[in-house]
């Protein structure tokens, strides 16, 4: 999980063998991914975002060229169509031309492409991008069923969409890793902290940053300023509510408050305050 530009698809392109890392290693069951670059890729299916589908194609043609790409033919093809057929729910399309199926329908037919060699890690790169709520839903679930037999490892930059499909996230900013964990386990780490949105008038940069001098139980987290109209972010602990004493200092410094509004951190504000600019730089 990580921004637009945070390095996601990079990782998995390294992961994958397509990307030579500059620097640094990937091991995938203990094996080199510059040393091992094929014994790794008998494994590993991937489906990049952008779905490399050749749409003049019928979908069990598709299917087969690949898989004699993989050295699968004769009954061992017609077992593998079989399996991935059933498991990618593609049985009424199969003899269809790949142009004429849904994108819903051609994000299955990727997965099924990725799957022919029955690998035990599937990497996916966006792969809901493009299609619409109902068919979200339905890739979703088929890439949880698919997480029951193997490995899966995809990448989105839509927080609710990994943390309605995945056990584990990994959250990456400018490519170095900034959190790991379950969402529960992220949430913990997160202390369950208050963040408090103000909306406000007259607040300069100086006096918004001064607060946490002011106020230790008080830890700044962002500003943005749009027509005149000051969006802060404070966090603080559930154990000390620090808004009387902020409603004085808003007074004091004659910030106009239009609006003071906490809630208890969310995954959301999690990514966001690990994924944001440095809004000291801004």
């Amino acid at each position: 999980l990580g921004a637009n530009g945070a390095g996601k698809t990079t990782t998995l392109k390294m992961m994958t063998g397509y990307l030579i890392p500059t620097e640094g290693s990937v091991k995938v069951n203990d094996l080199d991914i510059i040393d091992d670059i094929h014994e790794i890729q008998k494994q590993i299916g991937y489906l990049p975002e952008l779905n490399p589908l050749y749409t003049e194609m019928r979908v069990y043609e598709y299917l087969e060229f690949l898989a004699t790409i993989r050295d699968i033919s004769g009954r061992d093809f017609k077992d593998a169509l079989a399996r991935v057929v059933e498991q990618c729910g593609l049985r009424g399309v199969v003899h269809k031309t790949i142009s004429d199926c849904s994108k819903g329908y051609k994000q299955r037919i990727g997965l099924a492409a990725a799957m022919i060699h029955d690998p035990k890690i599937l990497i996916l790169d966006e792969p809901v991008t493009g299609l619409d709520p109902n068919q979200i839903v339905e890739i979703r679930e088929l890439i949880k069923s698919l997480g029951k037999e193997k490995l899966v490892f995809m990448s989105s930059h839509i927080l609710q969409e990994i943390e309605a499909t995945v056990d584990r996230i990994i959250i990456i900013n400018k490519g170095q890793i900034v959190a790991n964990g379950t969402s529960s386990e992220l949430m913990s780490s997160s202390k369950g902290n208050v963040l408090l949105h103000m909306d406000v008038k007259g607040a300069t940069k100086d006096s918004i940053e001064h607060v946490q001098a002011k106020l230790p139980s008080v830890r700044f987290v962002s500003f943005e300023e749009t027509d005149g109209l000051q969006n802060i972010q404070f966090e603080y602990g559930k154990d000390k509510d620090p808004r009387e004493d902020l409603f004085k200092y808003a007074v004091k410094n004659k910030w106009k408050i239009l609006k003071m509004n906490p809630h208890t951190t969310n995954l959301e504000d999690i990514f966001r305050n690990l994924t944001m600019e440095d809004n000291a730089d801004a």
